[in-house]
């Protein structure tokens, strides 16, 4: 066995030296670990209240491009403390659509407003002609399309008995084949009014159903304003809808009720992140809650866009290839509701659910006092480094539950500690034991035990002189 080095010995502390030992670098890792304070918002770039912006820029970490900070939500977005702007702009797209729905209106088919059909086996190539047919002979044609691959659907409006027959007859005709081989129907208003009525019955319960949901699983608030990125959602495909002029029909009706539970889906992902980095807020005073419900939806952006992205594709390729190249009329209706209910929840619960939680929760007295003590303990912080006072982060109370100690929290103490930790304070104590202390013989008093209180010279108050008895 190779003999211990001498200089092994002084390597390795022991007994009290090993006890006031302290790792400086893993103390300050675990008081700058504060997963939704100040550093988590320089980390991802997004300004704290009260801060300027160049000053933001100048301390968030560069990155290569928007791209690689999306991937690794650290975009930057100031969504909640620009709220403002948003509401403007949503404010406007929604007055559109509530103009575009008034004034233009909808083109209903024939399961709302009553009409009827006529199918007939032809080609492509024979649309216009059999269209043109029905029109000569009186009907007054909504849409004509080619449904299998070798029939055309025509929907006019209501047609009396003798009407019918003249078009069914000039569709025969048009497309040279017998009359049995055409199939008409007829459509009441009154099926499309059945229709409507049970669409909006299934609408209330939905909504009944998510405010229930999300007042017991978070907090009313939150509720709110799910609400509202929904009713955004609704108008605004509408809108869009109405804007394009496709008919609709009971798909348009099946695809919105769709898309809303997209958009609650989303938001939902959101609200979660945002109820994550308040627990407890008001406690530690590390940020505002706007700033925590901010840094919440730049962490889940980059979720959102996959998510959107891959639910948009199919959809994207249902509505411009298979309506739009392969002439698959009866899905376009399907696929622009989805298409666009898709895109516009997306938007919704990055842009609009959150901001208007942060809103209506900054109103609460509580978050004010919040916003009050964080600002005071940054102004702190700022007069402190402005007078050249080093201090260091914000110190973890937590418990250290790795071999480290940083493990993330939600719990956070304000402490201001030094920078640098204060060195070891070395003291040479001479300590004699007890036994080797004796009185000399020329009457010296002894050396003081440790702990005790020195003696002064002389004779002890009281105590008769040496050499003199009591008579």
């Amino acid at each position: 066995m190779t003999p211990r080095e001498p200089h092994d010995a002084a390597d390795v502390p022991l007994g009290t030296d090993a006890d006031e030992t302290v790792d400086d670098g893993a103390v300050l890792t675990e008081a700058a670990d504060d997963s939704t304070g100040d550093q988590a918002l320089a980390d991802a770039g997004l300004p704290a209240e009260g801060e300027p912006t160049a000053t933001t820029a100048r301390r968030a970490p560069g990155r290569s491009s928007l791209a690689h900070r999306l991937y690794n939500g650290e975009a930057g977005l100031d969504v909640v403390n620009r709220r403002r702007f948003w509401f403007k702009v949503t404010g406007v797209v929604v007055l559109l659509c509530v103009l575009l729905m008034v004034f233009r209106g909808f083109n209903f088919g024939i399961e709302f407003a009553g009409g009827n059909s006529l199918r007939v086996p032809a080609s492509s190539e024979q649309l216009s002609d059999i269209r043109q047919a029905a029109e000569d002979a009186g009907a007054e044609v909504s849409s004509a399309q080619v449904v299998g691959g070798n029939s055309v659907l025509l929907r006019t409006e209501s047609l009396d008995n003798a009407t019918e027959d003249a078009v069914v007859a000039a569709v025969a005709q048009a497309a040279g084949v017998t009359v049995e081989e055409v199939s008409p129907q007829s459509v009441s208003a009154d099926w499309g009014g059945d229709v409507t009525n049970k669409a909006l019955l299934a609408l209330g319960v939905f909504l009944v159903a998510v405010v229930a949901f999300l007042a017991v699983r978070f907090q009313p608030k939150m509720a709110i304003a799910a609400i509202v990125a929904l009713l955004h959602d609704i108008i605004v495909t509408a809108g869009v809808y109405a804007l394009i002029g496709f008919e609709v029909t009971p798909s348009t009706v099946i695809g919105l009720l769709t898309i809303l539970g997209f958009s609650l889906y989303d938001t939902v992902v959101v609200f979660d992140k945002v109820d994550e980095n308040t627990k407890d807020l008001a406690k530690s005073a590390r940020s505002t809650y706007g700033e925590a419900a901010n840094l919440a939806v730049n962490q889940t952006l980059m979720r959102s866009i996959n998510t959107s992205v891959i639910a948009l594709l199919p959809v994207a390729g249902l509505l411009f290839v298979g309506a739009g190249l392969l002439g698959a009329g009866t899905l376009k209706d399907l696929a622009l509701v989805l298409f666009v209910g898709l895109a516009v929840g997306t938007y919704s619960s990055i842009f609009l659910a959150t901001p208007v939680l942060a809103e209506l929760k900054e109103r609460e007295p509580e978050q004010q006092q919040l916003r009050k003590r964080v600002l005071a303990r940054r102004a702190a912080e700022a007069r402190a480094a402005a007078s050249g006072t080093a201090l260091g982060p914000v110190a973890s109370a937590r418990r250290s539950r790795g071999a480290a100690g940083a493990a993330r929290g939600s719990s956070v103490a304000v402490a201001e500690r030094p920078t640098a930790l204060p060195d070891r304070p070395d003291a040479d104590v001479p300590v004699e034991s007890p036994d080797s202390v004796q009185p000399s013989s020329s009457g010296a008093t002894a050396a003081p035990r440790p702990g005790q209180r020195p003696q002064r010279p002389g004779p002890r108050p009281g105590q008769r002189p040496a050499g003199k008895k009591r008579r």
